[in-house]
């Protein structure tokens, strides 16, 4: 910056108003910038099309500009109006013609970082001080680039050189705005680099371990003392650990959760809190309180959910009298209570109440307690020990606490607890688990950076003690959540995000030993303020998220990973380093579920062969590599693993032989000794398979089930001819299978009864089956589906990016009326009124609001059913304050002279409602769009004869309108020689 010489830019040097910022920002060890501009006005010009390809030398005023064309004005300041005038107006460019752009563009600094966090916090500064197009333009394993920026621009073209297209008071009109936007663009440089050194930016410390965030409404907005803490997450290049073990070899599949009953965007939640149910009344159920987020506008919550962790059933719990809403609180269970304890209800009210919920009988009640007052606290954590609850640390008073409270869940009586050894720092956004008469306590936020420190606390002598941390313990984070599963510890989530993968890390107490196992799961899952709750042998993890300038608010699916696999990994946890090849193959306690054998890769195909030929190779998990391919890793069956246990080596001859083993030797060796002696000398040793490969099923779901059908048919001595009744397609409603309504009918398949459904289900991958019925002839139109398998037939089905719920037992879905919806998706109504008379659950309403941007939808119908099903789904899309929902016999309730637009879309015919339609329509007329089931040979008769219709209704109702067919569209084959058709009809008003 102190050079004389000039840079490479156009200008040659630096703008002066910037220096001060720049110096500020490569005073700090994290930082030097590499380009910059304060913001300019400028107008440029560039060749024509018509223009030759040679352009002619510029005056040597005028500066070149980058990939072709000229500056014929620029200034780093606010610019002269008259200046500008006179010089657009009084060039001589006869011999030049091009086009002239005048532009307005602000601030933009490139800034080399010294890493993905110190990159963050100073993209998180810009973006709250004004500078919301701020980001991370480059990430590599040498360079990190941030770019500061914003959005307000300004380009508006001239004209052409010989032929200026706008006035000079126009030209002088633009001038001033551009220097109104220069003066906005220099406010915010001004307190970007006020925030800069209010957050003492020049200071040497480097300690930037926070995530930093901007001011937006996050729902959980707190002061100055924890800007680094919300969970305004980027996800970047992978973060580091501590450890150079790289990604873990361990692996556990998560999966996605099927929610039925409710949609699954009502756990859209972070900061909320769980519990396990292990009542009668809701056995293996997870409650859910609270929270941010949920359907539609996101915002904090007080509703009670109970989430069924086997069938995934979700169903709000109705309740008189509940908590105010919040997040950040906590909720533990002491017997069958569960105690809800402060959060934040809105960023000026943090709460200090207690709430207790009794799960028997689902009843809140708000409970006044004694002894000490609990601070107004949030984001702390609570864990029950006995009859005791214990809360930790959180941001109470304005400030980060390290105080310990206890309450005693019989008197109802606080205490502050005082304790002794080596106390925690205060934090807030950390865990606490229980276990016996310990608690234990992982990580959090203590105002500058997230922390990695692992503390026990004895609650008999009220003793805290730092733990030692050997093995590969997780890294750094605070919004994480931890869970106790028999005598393990886990932990995972949280900030700072990993990118790539994401772990749990496992504690086995007592151990002193943690282990860092992959999570495989499909997608990339944000759990951060997400909930971990084990129900049996189940981790059911509800949501979480958070809020990002890149990709908006984000939210993760209900998951579950099964914990069973984890007593496998209790000998790992013992192997020693010096542990013998043959011990690994011979003697060892065989616990896990599935195994491989290890070998290095030079040994592979001897080692394959083998297990080939003494069919010990399980061919239904796939074969895998470790280490970069330096191990090799082959699923074995139990019966080797049996054979293993019982066997012991004889390596005298073997390992002569394995220096120069080949497929030859391999062939000659008979006895399963010699065998398992030659996999011995190879160095091949046994390991629990955490990775579990799967392969493919090469049947499809359709053999699946033909195979899985003959066996039922089999056992019940029925013939197999009734296979070949069996359905070759299906439909897809959400999560439920819809049958044909033809299949199974033979009163034979009845005498299997729920065997067969259970059986087709799980054939083809589903927890809920269903076959179709016969609509009902009656007005409402209802729905004849009969579940077969499952609890209800609520579903969630999302088309054409409308989000549709409804009783599928209740109500009809057509499939064939997709392209028809996305059509009238695609119309531009944004001033328009439209008047839906079949209205049904939102079939073509929910379009014309979601897609179309429809003003207001008067949507009429019938159908309770539906109607219960439409508001739902009003509310789901966000669109329930554009529409009307009007109930009843259209013909009474459709209004009148308000619509520009009627749908119509009763099948087989809508005529009955053809005047009402017309009645609907403003007086200057308005578009119809008609639909029926006409026979192929009649498709021009039919439109022509609903014209004329529409016609003769619209003079009796005395209006003077042109009645025009607009369109024709021909959406489905409805049977034979029988087409579903759309007519627009459109009705203009003509002046007497």
């Amino acid at each position: 910056m102190t050079s004389p010489e000039p840079d490479k830019s156009p200008k040659g040097d630096i703008d002066a108003p910037l220096i001060p910022l720049l110096k500020t920002l490569n005073s700090h060890p994290s930082y030097f910038t590499t380009s910059s501009c304060s913001g300019r006005i400028s107008i440029l010009s560039t060749p024509t099309a018509a223009a030759t390809a040679t352009a002619t030398a510029a005056t040597a005023a005028v500066k070149k500009k980058a990939k072709g064309g000229n500056w014929v004005f620029i200034t780093h300041e606010p610019a002269d109006p008259i200046s500008v005038q006179n010089l657009i107006f009084t060039q001589n460019q006869e011999n030049c013609q091009e086009n002239l752009v005048f532009r307005f563009e602000p601030l933009i600094i490139a800034v080399e970082c010294k890493d993905v966090l110190s990159a963050q916090k100073l993209v998180s500064l810009a973006i709250s001080c004004g500078f919301r197009e701020s980001g991370i333009t480059n990430v590599s394993s040498k360079r990190v680039i941030v770019a500061i920026r914003c959005s307000i621009r300004l380009e508006v073209p001239l004209g052409e050189t010989n032929n200026v297209m706008v006035s000079k008071e126009y030209l002088c009109f633009l001038v001033g705005i551009a220097n109104e936007k220069f003066e906005a663009n220099r406010k915010r440089t001004d307190i970007f680099h006020d925030a800069l050194l209010k957050n003492e930016f020049i200071t040497a410390n480097g300690d930037y371990e926070s995530l930093n965030l901007n001011d937006q409404d996050l729902g959980d907005k707190d002061c100055s003392l924890i800007t680094d803490g919300f969970e305004d997450i980027r996800l970047t290049s992978e973060i580091k650990d501590d450890t150079s073990n790289g990604v873990p070899e361990l692996i556990l599949p998560i999966k996605p959760m099927a929610i039925t009953g409710e949609s699954a965007e009502k756990l859209h939640l972070w900061g909320h809190s769980a519990c396990t149910l292990e009542t009668t009344k809701n056995p293996k159920s997870v409650l859910v309180f609270g929270g941010f987020g949920g359907v539609g506008r996101h915002a904090r919550r007080n509703d009670s959910w109970i989430l069924d962790s086997v069938t995934g059933q979700l169903q709000l719990v109705e309740l008189s009298c509940t908590p105010s809403s919040r997040l950040g609180h906590t909720a533990s269970l002491a017997g069958e209570l569960m105690f809800v304890v402060g959060g934040r209800a809105d960023p000026g009210n943090v709460l200090n109440d207690v709430w207790v919920l009794n799960t028997l009988i689902n009843e809140w009640k708000q409970v006044q307690c004694t002894g000490v007052e609990f601070p107004h606290s949030h984001r702390h954590a609570s864990a029950v020990i006995g009859s005791n609850l214990y809360a930790f640390g959180g941001i109470q008073n304005d400030s980060i606490s390290s105080g310990m409270y206890k309450l005693d869940t019989r008197n109802l009586k606080w205490e502050e607890v005082t304790v002794q050894g080596e106390k925690p720092s205060p934090r807030h956004s950390h865990t606490l688990v229980a276990y016996g008469s310990q608690l234990f306590m992982f990580g959090g936020y203590d105002g500058a950076k997230a922390l990695g420190d692992f503390y026990s606390f004895d609650t008999r002598s009220s003793t805290w003690k730092k733990e030692t941390m050997a093995g590969s313990p997780p890294y750094a984070r605070f919004s994480h959540t931890m869970f106790l599963y028999k005598n393990y510890i886990g932990v995972m989530g949280g900030c700072p995000i990993k990118q790539h993968y994401q772990e749990l890390s496992l504690f086995k107490v007592g151990s002193g030993v943690w282990k860092r196992i992959k999570l495989s799961s499909i997608g990339e899952d944000l759990f951060v303020r997400s909930t971990t709750s084990v129900v049996g042998d189940d981790l059911v993890i509800v949501t979480g998220g958070a809020s990002c300038y890149a990709f908006g608010t984000k939210f993760s699916e209900p998951m579950k990973l099964h914990l069973l696999m984890l007593v496998s990994l209790v000998d790992p946890f013992n192997e020693t380093k010096n542990q013998s090849n043959l011990e690994g193959i011979y003697g060892k306690k065989m616990v896990p579920l599935s195994w491989v054998l290890r070998v290095d890769k030079k040994h592979a195909k001897p080692a394959k062969a083998i297990l080939k030929k003494f069919g010990w190779l399980d061919a239904e998990r796939k074969v895998y590599t470790q280490e970069n391919g330096v191990h090799v890793c082959f699923p074995v069956t139990k019966e080797f693993v049996a054979l293993c246990q019982n066997i012991k080596p004889d390596l005298n001859e073997a390992v002569d032989k394995v220096n120069n083993v080949n497929l030859q030797e391999v062939f000659k060796v008979v006895s399963t000794a010699s065998a398992l002696d030659l996999l011995a000398a190879l160095g091949a040793t046994t390991h629990a398979d955490h990775v579990v490969k799967v392969k493919k099923a090469s049947s499809s779901p359709l053999n699946v089930m033909k195979e899985a059908v003959t066996s039922l048919l089999s056992r019940h001595n029925l013939p197999t001819t009734l296979l070949e009744q069996l359905l070759t397609k299906w439909e897809r409603l959400g999560d439920i299978v819809v049958l044909p309504m033809t299949s199974f009918k033979d009163s034979v398949w009845d005498s299997l009864g729920n065997e067969l459904w259970l059986i087709v289900a799980d054939s083809l991958g589903v927890t809920r089956l269903a076959r179709q019925g016969r609509v009902s002839p009656t007005g409402t139109r209802d729905s004849g589906l009969e579940i077969l398998v499952g609890v209800n037939g609520w579903v969630d089905h999302r088309e054409n990016g409308v989000l549709y719920s409804f009783d599928a037992t209740k109500c009809m879905f057509s499939w064939g009326n997709l392209s028809e919806k996305r059509r009238m998706g695609l119309l531009n109504c944004k001033e328009e009124v439209i008047v839906d008379l079949f209205a049904g659950i939102g079939y073509f309403t929910l379009p014309f609001l979601v897609k179309a941007n429809a003003k207001m939808v008067y949507a009429c119908e019938w159908n309770p059913h539906a109607i219960e099903a439409l508001r739902r789904n009003l509310e789901a899309n966000g669109v329930a304050d554009r529409c009307v929902v009007l109930e009843g016999d259209n013909r009474v309730t459709a209004p009148k002279g308000v619509a520009d637009r009627v749908n119509l879309g009763l099948l087989p015919s809508s005529e009955g409602s053809w005047a009402t339609a017309v009645r609907a329509l403003r007086s200057t007329g308005g578009t119809l769009h008609v639909h029926g089931n006409v026979k192929d040979i009649e498709e021009d008769t039919w439109t022509e004869q609903v014209a004329k219709s529409i016609k003769e209704i619209s003079r009796s109702e005395g209006y003077n309108w042109d009645v025009s067919v607009e369109h024709v569209e021909r959406v489905k084959w409805y049977a034979p020689h029988v087409r579903h058709l759309v007519v627009d009809i459109k009705c203009n008003h003509i002046d007497s």
